[in-house]
Protein backbone atom coordinates (compact mmCIF):
# COMPACT_ATOMS: atom_id res chain seq x y z
CA UNK A 1 0.00 0.00 0.00
CA UNK A 2 1.34 3.41 -0.99
CA UNK A 3 2.20 5.66 1.93
CA UNK A 4 1.71 9.42 1.97
CA UNK A 5 4.91 11.47 1.96
CA UNK A 6 5.26 15.01 3.26
CA UNK A 7 5.89 16.17 -0.29
CA UNK A 8 2.66 14.55 -1.50
CA UNK A 9 0.72 16.08 1.39
CA UNK A 10 2.08 19.57 0.74
CA UNK A 11 1.48 19.38 -3.00
CA UNK A 12 -2.17 18.53 -2.40
CA UNK A 13 -2.57 21.22 0.26
CA UNK A 14 -1.07 23.92 -1.95
CA UNK A 15 -2.97 22.81 -5.05
CA UNK A 16 -6.44 22.44 -3.55
CA UNK A 17 -6.26 23.99 -0.08
CA UNK A 18 -7.22 20.67 1.49
CA UNK A 19 -6.10 17.10 2.07
CA UNK A 20 -7.97 13.94 3.04
CA UNK A 21 -6.39 10.53 3.32
CA UNK A 22 -7.20 8.81 -0.01
CA UNK A 23 -9.15 5.54 0.24
CA UNK A 24 -6.26 3.75 -1.48
CA UNK A 25 -4.03 4.62 1.49
CA UNK A 26 -6.55 3.45 4.09
CA UNK A 27 -6.36 -0.01 5.63
CA UNK A 28 -9.59 -2.07 5.42
CA UNK A 29 -10.41 -1.38 9.08
CA UNK A 30 -8.83 0.77 11.81
CA UNK A 31 -6.45 -0.92 14.19
CA UNK A 32 -8.07 -1.82 17.49
CA UNK A 33 -7.27 0.31 20.56
CA UNK A 34 -4.91 -1.39 22.97
CA UNK A 35 -1.58 -1.18 24.74
CA UNK A 36 0.62 -1.84 21.71
CA UNK A 37 -1.37 0.48 19.47
CA UNK A 38 -0.92 3.24 22.05
CA UNK A 39 2.78 2.53 22.57
CA UNK A 40 3.53 2.46 18.84
CA UNK A 41 1.63 5.65 18.07
CA UNK A 42 3.00 7.43 21.15
CA UNK A 43 6.55 6.70 20.01
CA UNK A 44 5.86 8.36 16.64
CA UNK A 45 4.76 11.47 18.56
CA UNK A 46 7.32 11.49 21.37
CA UNK A 47 10.28 10.61 19.13
CA UNK A 48 10.12 14.09 17.58
CA UNK A 49 11.81 15.49 20.68
CA UNK A 50 14.90 13.25 20.86
CA UNK A 51 15.29 13.35 17.07
CA UNK A 52 15.34 17.15 17.14
CA UNK A 53 17.78 17.14 20.07
CA UNK A 54 20.17 14.74 18.32
CA UNK A 55 20.02 16.68 15.05
CA UNK A 56 20.72 19.92 16.90
CA UNK A 57 23.73 18.39 18.63
CA UNK A 58 24.99 17.28 15.22
CA UNK A 59 24.43 20.84 13.94
CA UNK A 60 22.06 19.63 11.22
CA UNK A 61 18.60 20.51 12.59
CA UNK A 62 16.49 22.49 10.11
CA UNK A 63 12.82 23.37 9.90
CA UNK A 64 12.55 20.87 7.04
CA UNK A 65 13.90 18.08 9.25
CA UNK A 66 11.53 19.17 12.03
CA UNK A 67 8.61 18.97 9.60
CA UNK A 68 9.61 15.47 8.46
CA UNK A 69 10.04 14.26 12.05
CA UNK A 70 6.56 15.55 12.88
CA UNK A 71 5.06 14.01 9.75
CA UNK A 72 5.94 10.56 11.07
CA UNK A 73 2.91 10.84 13.40
CA UNK A 74 0.70 11.58 10.38
CA UNK A 75 2.00 8.50 8.56
CA UNK A 76 1.54 6.32 11.64
CA UNK A 77 -2.05 7.52 12.06
CA UNK A 78 -2.88 6.65 8.45
CA UNK A 79 -1.13 3.28 8.76
CA UNK A 80 -3.39 2.53 11.72
CA UNK A 81 -6.52 3.36 9.71
CA UNK A 82 -7.11 6.93 10.89
CA UNK A 83 -8.29 9.39 8.27
CA UNK A 84 -6.47 12.73 8.39
CA UNK A 85 -8.39 15.71 7.01
CA UNK A 86 -6.86 19.16 6.60
CA UNK A 87 -9.20 21.71 5.03
CA UNK A 88 -9.74 25.44 4.77
CA UNK A 89 -6.09 26.02 3.97
CA UNK A 90 -6.97 27.99 0.84
CA UNK A 91 -7.54 30.75 3.40
CA UNK A 92 -3.84 30.70 4.29
CA UNK A 93 -2.73 30.23 0.71
CA UNK A 94 -4.73 33.34 -0.20
CA UNK A 95 -3.05 35.60 2.37
CA UNK A 96 0.52 36.68 1.71
CA UNK A 97 2.26 37.68 4.91
CA UNK A 98 2.71 36.75 8.57
CA UNK A 99 -0.32 36.16 10.79
CA UNK A 100 -1.10 35.21 14.37
CA UNK A 101 -2.55 31.70 14.40
CA UNK A 102 -4.96 31.02 17.27
CA UNK A 103 -5.77 27.37 17.89
CA UNK A 104 -7.75 25.32 20.37
CA UNK A 105 -5.74 22.88 22.48
CA UNK A 106 -7.12 19.34 22.79
CA UNK A 107 -4.00 17.22 23.23
CA UNK A 108 -0.27 17.06 22.66
CA UNK A 109 -0.90 15.73 19.16
CA UNK A 110 -1.70 19.08 17.52
CA UNK A 111 1.69 20.44 18.62
CA UNK A 112 3.23 17.70 16.46
CA UNK A 113 0.80 17.80 13.52
CA UNK A 114 0.63 21.56 12.97
CA UNK A 115 4.34 22.30 12.30
CA UNK A 116 4.50 20.47 8.96
CA UNK A 117 1.21 22.05 7.92
CA UNK A 118 2.11 25.62 8.86
CA UNK A 119 5.64 25.39 7.44
CA UNK A 120 4.02 24.67 4.08
CA UNK A 121 2.96 28.32 4.03
CA UNK A 122 6.07 29.95 5.44
CA UNK A 123 8.08 30.26 8.66
CA UNK A 124 6.34 30.32 12.01
CA UNK A 125 7.23 30.27 15.70
CA UNK A 126 5.09 28.84 18.48
CA UNK A 127 4.48 30.06 22.02
CA UNK A 128 5.11 27.24 24.51
CA UNK A 129 5.36 26.81 28.25
CA UNK A 130 8.94 27.40 29.35
CA UNK A 131 9.31 23.92 30.88
CA UNK A 132 8.90 22.31 27.45
CA UNK A 133 11.87 24.17 25.99
CA UNK A 134 13.98 23.05 28.98
CA UNK A 135 13.53 19.30 28.46
CA UNK A 136 16.88 17.44 28.48
CA UNK A 137 18.78 18.13 25.27
CA UNK A 138 16.08 20.41 23.85
CA UNK A 139 17.10 23.84 25.12
CA UNK A 140 19.34 24.64 22.18
CA UNK A 141 17.00 22.97 19.67
CA UNK A 142 14.04 24.97 21.00
CA UNK A 143 16.00 28.20 20.64
CA UNK A 144 17.11 27.24 17.13
CA UNK A 145 13.52 26.46 16.07
CA UNK A 146 12.32 29.80 17.42
CA UNK A 147 10.06 28.59 20.22
CA UNK A 148 8.80 31.46 22.39
CA UNK A 149 8.78 30.25 26.02
CA UNK A 150 6.50 31.78 28.66
CA UNK A 151 6.40 30.97 32.36
CA UNK A 152 2.62 31.09 32.90
CA UNK A 153 3.23 32.47 36.39
CA UNK A 154 2.67 36.15 35.63
CA UNK A 155 0.15 37.06 32.89
CA UNK A 156 1.73 40.52 32.64
CA UNK A 157 5.24 39.13 32.09
CA UNK A 158 3.90 36.63 29.54
CA UNK A 159 2.14 39.45 27.70
CA UNK A 160 5.32 41.52 27.58
CA UNK A 161 7.35 38.52 26.35
CA UNK A 162 4.84 37.75 23.61
CA UNK A 163 4.61 41.42 22.60
CA UNK A 164 8.38 41.87 22.46
CA UNK A 165 9.50 38.54 21.00
CA UNK A 166 6.40 37.79 18.97
CA UNK A 167 6.28 41.31 17.58
CA UNK A 168 9.93 41.10 16.56
CA UNK A 169 9.38 37.76 14.77
CA UNK A 170 6.31 39.09 12.93
CA UNK A 171 8.25 42.16 11.79
CA UNK A 172 10.69 39.72 10.14
CA UNK A 173 7.91 37.92 8.28
CA UNK A 174 7.48 35.03 10.73
CA UNK A 175 3.99 34.00 11.84
CA UNK A 176 3.26 33.15 15.47
CA UNK A 177 1.15 30.22 16.70
CA UNK A 178 -0.59 30.56 20.06
CA UNK A 179 -2.75 27.97 21.80
CA UNK A 180 -5.04 30.53 23.37
CA UNK A 181 -6.54 28.08 25.87
CA UNK A 182 -3.11 27.91 27.50
CA UNK A 183 -3.37 24.29 28.63
CA UNK A 184 -5.11 21.27 27.13
CA UNK A 185 -8.82 21.35 27.88
CA UNK A 186 -11.53 18.74 27.23
CA UNK A 187 -14.14 21.48 26.70
CA UNK A 188 -13.64 24.52 24.48
CA UNK A 189 -14.91 27.38 26.65
CA UNK A 190 -15.06 31.13 26.15
CA UNK A 191 -13.93 31.67 29.74
CA UNK A 192 -10.50 30.20 29.09
CA UNK A 193 -9.92 31.80 25.67
CA UNK A 194 -6.99 34.19 26.15
CA UNK A 195 -6.91 37.54 24.36
CA UNK A 196 -3.09 37.70 24.27
CA UNK A 197 -2.89 36.49 20.65
CA UNK A 198 -5.45 39.00 19.42
CA UNK A 199 -3.62 41.80 21.25
CA UNK A 200 -0.36 40.76 19.62
CA UNK A 201 -2.02 40.77 16.19
CA UNK A 202 -3.44 44.26 16.74
CA UNK A 203 -0.12 45.60 17.99
CA UNK A 204 1.80 44.02 15.08
CA UNK A 205 -0.77 45.10 12.49
CA UNK A 206 -1.50 41.60 11.18
CA UNK A 207 -4.68 39.47 11.08
CA UNK A 208 -5.61 36.59 13.31
CA UNK A 209 -6.11 33.28 11.54
CA UNK A 210 -8.06 30.73 13.61
CA UNK A 211 -7.33 27.01 13.47
CA UNK A 212 -9.71 24.33 14.73
CA UNK A 213 -8.27 20.91 15.52
CA UNK A 214 -9.79 17.56 16.42
CA UNK A 215 -7.08 15.36 17.87
CA UNK A 216 -9.02 13.18 20.29
CA UNK A 217 -7.51 10.08 18.68
CA UNK A 218 -5.13 10.33 21.68
CA UNK A 219 -6.62 12.34 24.55
CA UNK A 220 -4.82 13.44 27.69
CA UNK A 221 -5.07 10.83 30.45
CA UNK A 222 -7.21 12.20 33.29
CA UNK A 223 -5.43 9.93 35.79
CA UNK A 224 -1.92 10.49 34.46
CA UNK A 225 1.02 12.18 36.14
CA UNK A 226 3.92 14.11 34.68
CA UNK A 227 4.60 13.78 30.95
CA UNK A 228 2.79 10.42 30.81
CA UNK A 229 -0.54 12.20 31.15
CA UNK A 230 -0.05 13.52 27.61
CA UNK A 231 -0.38 10.08 26.07
CA UNK A 232 -3.76 8.48 26.66
CA UNK A 233 -5.23 5.43 24.92
CA UNK A 234 -5.16 5.74 21.13
CA UNK A 235 -8.37 5.09 19.16
CA UNK A 236 -7.51 4.88 15.43
CA UNK A 237 -11.19 4.80 14.47
CA UNK A 238 -11.44 8.52 15.19
CA UNK A 239 -10.70 11.14 12.53
CA UNK A 240 -7.97 13.77 12.85
CA UNK A 241 -9.07 17.20 11.60
CA UNK A 242 -7.00 20.36 11.03
CA UNK A 243 -9.10 23.22 9.69
CA UNK A 244 -7.94 26.78 8.93
CA UNK A 245 -10.32 29.71 9.09
CA UNK A 246 -10.35 33.08 7.33
CA UNK A 247 -8.05 35.98 8.12
CA UNK A 248 -9.74 38.10 10.80
CA UNK A 249 -9.08 41.82 11.08
CA UNK A 250 -10.24 44.54 13.45
CA UNK A 251 -9.58 45.51 17.03
CA UNK A 252 -8.12 42.96 19.42
CA UNK A 253 -11.54 42.62 21.07
CA UNK A 254 -13.18 41.92 17.70
CA UNK A 255 -10.51 39.40 16.62
CA UNK A 256 -10.58 37.71 20.02
CA UNK A 257 -14.34 37.19 19.91
CA UNK A 258 -14.50 36.25 16.23
CA UNK A 259 -11.72 33.66 16.55
CA UNK A 260 -13.51 31.96 19.45
CA UNK A 261 -16.84 31.98 17.63
CA UNK A 262 -15.35 30.51 14.46
CA UNK A 263 -13.50 27.68 16.26
CA UNK A 264 -16.55 26.91 18.41
CA UNK A 265 -18.68 26.56 15.26
CA UNK A 266 -16.25 23.99 13.82
CA UNK A 267 -16.06 21.98 17.04
CA UNK A 268 -19.86 22.03 17.31
CA UNK A 269 -20.04 20.69 13.75
CA UNK A 270 -17.67 17.87 14.72
CA UNK A 271 -19.71 17.00 17.82
CA UNK A 272 -17.07 18.09 20.34
CA UNK A 273 -17.94 19.71 23.71
CA UNK A 274 -17.99 23.51 23.84
CA UNK A 275 -19.20 26.13 26.31
CA UNK A 276 -19.97 29.74 25.54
Amino acid sequence: MERTTLEMFREELLRTGSYATPPARMVPSPRKPGRWTTISFTWSVFSVFPRCAVSENLRCLTTDKWAHYCFAAHRKAEAFGTQVIADGWANRRGYDGPVVYLCNHMSTLETILLPYVLLTFGPFNVVVKASLSHLPGLTRAARHMGLIPIGRQSPREDLMTIFKTGGDRISKGVSVLIFAQGTRQPVFARKGWSSIGAKLAEKAGVPVMPIAVKTDIQPTRPDGKGWLKDFGTVDPSKTIRLRCGPALNGTSKEMHGASFDWIKAQLDEWGLPTDG
